[in-house]
């Protein structure tokens, strides 16, 4: 640090004011104020000499001054204790000669209570007036720094006090190391407590505290041994509660049970530190998953506050034991009424509601809220706000959103969340360019829920917004946002960036591998999943059930029917995985794909789990690929009798009976279907084009540029047909003539975003369309023509992979 200059009178009284200052004025210069310096200098001769001539006068005047200090004092002090700082800066500011003790009484005041500036501000005057900091003022002052995580004043403070010889001062020492932990620099911290030449249990536990709030789990054990061997120091309540977090964070149970067994030791006689360690306590056992030992803690307490009974509530959650917990807090209202509830067990309630999708209880909390005030408080806003969009109330969750005063990341993040849960991805962007607008800086949370919006739209330049948004954000090393942006590229047609971001992640876990495996799978890439499934094994990952999930079904996408029974075989002999039910439906759809339409239908008999309606569903979907129909009665006789889940099985068991010309029996289940009320999504296909979405249905005629994408399909039409193209009506589903049926075919939607795409888009670019359903086999055959007469590579996602189409060839090879 720069020296700072030396004292401008030699009086010994001014030399520590004038080593510490860097704000006093400079010497007059101008002609004006030297006049006005020599009348000062004589009226200082005129009063010294009546002093000598009259000492009697002197000493009334000295009587006098005092007196005047001490009424403005006690005034000063008046303020302060009302609370009207305002006024107390009005005082002092007023008082000719202030001394430090009013200096520390007002610093002392907005170091607690702010604001915080305000301190700084009033220290730097006490400097300017030469007033002389004493061991009282830094403590106040470096409060304030801390507080305000102002680094470089704490710094120069530091100087001042060390310039005063006070720098090793207990308070001051304490007051130093609370800054430089919460500025996070703790080699400055530990060096100002490794000078303190005496420590007591308040400095060694502001080291501790600060370990622990860094999540520094061996710094601070070591700090607390050190604590218990060099100073013989027993840890107080203190120093308890402030460990007892970071043990919990770290699921250390077995030091956190040495832990209790102190606090018993230390037999804590004031109330406060038993509620606080006890608190702390249940939190722990909570965190590590023993909900016993924190339901013990909880009874053996004497006195219970509203954070004791958030602790446990907040634990029953944590553990998914969300009716105990729901109970919990009704014990609780009727124990203590409002007087327990805090934000924090009304956040846990909601969750509770939210998980239980007990929509009543959660509106009923919400009225709750309103009558005791809370509803106000930011947490539990964001809580209320969560509930709503997740029970898929989402008009609701924007109201309330609308109506709240304070926003934070949490809240833009819970609406943006609710509108992609409830598959508003649109909107859901709306919001993120809100929140930007508003300068509220993104979390980690935040964007793994916008960027799935992109992979749900298909929106490729979306997402590479959004990618860009993570990296000036500083989030590209997070291993859940590396996560979701695979997710997202693959999703979006492009694995190769996908591949990229997955090969330069700093760390991965195995959700990061699965997510890799799964989008080779649905790009019809088996062959790569299992290479990458091979080199997840060499790294020393295990895989879980959901890894082989995802490899099956690449297996499955690729028509690699022996692999994909052998990692089933190996899933169960060698790993020791029991199948769940989502495992049989892979190896289903695996043989079924693969045309062993009978060897699919004996491996359900032999299952062990009863086959649910999702099994029969992808034998029947298979029925309706291979036209094997007789399976596929006996497969929808099994389906109606389970109940269909959805629309789909009524779709494919009518189409099935519409492509062998059993009509009747189709409008039967179309009837049945409507009597139930499914009801059959139509047919959708969108396009990206410079960052706009262009969406067709079959027939579609409402684009602005439908007269051109028509006339181009028909253009179309000739030329594939001059190459052998003939359109297969059986994908015709309505009884219809034989050139109606053709006419049909033309107009599906995926047709009709192609055809803009070409109209749009450059030759040199990729078109990639997105339908929502799976792709038809004329248009499957139509698309490998288009690609040929075109000479464009055309990319389709449909409801179940990827179809990359070029030169007249899929990469799905018919299979899919």
């Amino acid at each position: 640090m720069r020296p700072l200059p030396p004292p401008p009178h030699p009086s010994p009284s001014c030399c520590c004011i004038a080593k510490i200052t860097t704000l006093l004025p400079p010497p007059p210069r101008c002609a004006w104020a030297m006049r006005l310096r020599l009348v000062r200098l004589r009226l200082f001769s005129t009063a010294a000499a009546a002093t000598r001539l009259y000492p009697s006068l002197s000493g009334a005047i000295a009587q006098e001054s005092k007196n005047g200090l001490q009424q403005h004092q006690q005034l000063l002090e008046q303020h302060i204790a009302r609370g009207q700082l305002g006024l107390a800066r009005q005082v002092l500011d007023g008082i000719p000669a202030p001394n430090a003790r009013a200096y520390n009484a007002l610093i002392r005041a907005y170091s607690w209570r702010g604001p915080f500036p305000a301190a700084i501000d009033l220290y730097r005057s006490m400097l300017r007036r030469r007033v002389a900091p004493n061991k009282y003022t830094f403590p106040f002052v470096l409060k304030a720094c801390s507080a305000l995580v102002d680094l470089r004043a704490g710094r120069a403070i530091h100087g001042h006090a060390a310039h005063a010889g006070l720098h090793t001062d207990l308070f001051v020492s304490t007051a130093l190391i609370d800054l430089y932990i919460r500025c996070a620099r703790f080699c400055a911290a530990a060096n100002v407590f490794a000078k303190m030449p005496t420590k007591d249990v308040v400095a060694w536990n502001a080291m501790l505290a600060g370990y622990a709030q860094h999540s520094m789990y061996g710094h601070a054990i070591a700090h607390l041994l050190d604590m218990q061997a060099h100073s013989c120091l027993r840890p107080n309540a203190s120093t308890l509660v402030s460990l007892l977090p970071l043990l919990a964070q770290h699921g250390a149970l077995s030091q956190g049970t040495s832990v209790h067994a102190c606090c018993i030791r230390a037999c804590l006689d004031q109330k406060e530190e038993q509620v606080l360690v006890g608190t702390a306590l249940l939190d722990m056992y909570a965190k590590c998953k023993h909900l016993v030992y924190a339901c013990r803690v909880f009874h053996g307490m004497p006195i219970r506050n509203e954070v004791t009974w958030s602790a446990l509530i907040g634990g029953f959650v944590l553990c998914d034991k969300m009716a105990e917990a729901f109970a919990l807090f009704k014990d609780m209202l009727a124990q203590g009424g409002l007087c327990f509830l805090s934000p924090t067990s009304v956040a846990s309630a909601l969750r509770v509601c939210a998980s239980l999708a007990d929509l009543r209880m959660g509106v009923q909390l919400h009225a709750l809220l309103a009558k005791s005030g809370i509803h106000a408080d930011l947490t539990a806003g964001n809580s209320l706000l969560s509930m709503y969009a997740k029970a898929g109330l989402i008009d609701e969750a924007t109201m309330l959103f609308d109506e709240m005063d304070v926003k934070d990341t949490v809240s833009y993040g819970a609406l943006l969340s609710g509108y992609v849960q409830n598959g508003k991805a649109e909107e859901a962007f709306l919001v993120f360019k809100k929140m930007q607008a508003c300068n509220v800086e993104p979390d980690v949370a935040t964007m793994v829920s916008l960027i799935p919006a992109c992979s749900h739209m298909a929106a490729l330049q979306h997402g590479r917004c959004s990618h860009g948004s993570v990296i000036i954000h500083g989030l590209a090393s997070e291993t859940s946002i590396c996560n979701a942006l695979i997710d997202m590229y693959a999703k979006c047609g492009r694995i190769d960036l996908s591949r990229q971001v997955f090969d330069k992640m700093p760390a991965r876990d195995i959700v990061s591998w699965n997510t890799m495996i799964a989008g080779y799978g649905i790009h019809g890439l088996g062959k790569e999943a299992t290479t990458l499934f091979l080199a997840m094994k060499n790294q020393g990952f295990t895989p879980d059930d959901v890894t082989f999930i995802c490899l099956i079904s690449a297996c499955s996408h690729s028509g690699l029917v022996t692999e994909g029974k052998h990692w089933f075989h190996m899933m169960t002999h060698k790993y020791g995985m029991l199948p769940r039910m989502e495992h049989y439906i892979c190896m289903v759809d695996l043989l079924s794909r693969g045309g062993f339409l009978d060897e699919a239908y004996q491996f359900i008999q032999s299952m062990p789990l009863k086959a649910d309606v999702r099994v029969w569903g992808a034998l029947l979907g298979a029925c309706r690929i291979h036209r094997n129909i007789d399976l596929g009665k006996q497969v929808s006789k099994m389906i109606q009798k389970l109940g269909p889940e959805g629309t789909g099985n009524f779709v494919l068991l009518s189409n099935i009976f519409s492509a062998a010309g059993r009509f009747d029996e189709a409008a039967e289940v179309r009837i049945i279907q409507k009597v139930k009320g499914f009801k059959k999504s139509p047919g959708c296909s969108w396009i990206e084009i410079n960052g706009s979405l262009h969406a067709f249905v079959g027939g579609d005629q409402s684009h602005p540029r439908s007269h051109e994408i028509y006339q181009e399909l028909d253009n179309i039409l000739i030329d594939i047909k001059k190459l052998g193209y003939q359109a297969d009506t059986s994908f015709v589903l309505q009884d219809l003539e034989e050139e109606e049926k053709e006419k049909a075919l033309l107009y599906h939607s995926e047709k009709l975003a192609i055809a803009f795409g070409i109209l749009s888009l450059s030759e040199d670019k990729s078109i990639f369309v997105t339908k929502n359903l799976r792709i038809c086999g004329d248009c499957h055959t139509a698309i490998k023509y288009m690609s040929l007469v075109r000479n464009r590579a055309i990319i389709v996602r449909d409801a179940n992979r990827f179809h990359h189409f070029k030169n007249g060839q899929c990469s799905c090879g018919d299979f899919w």
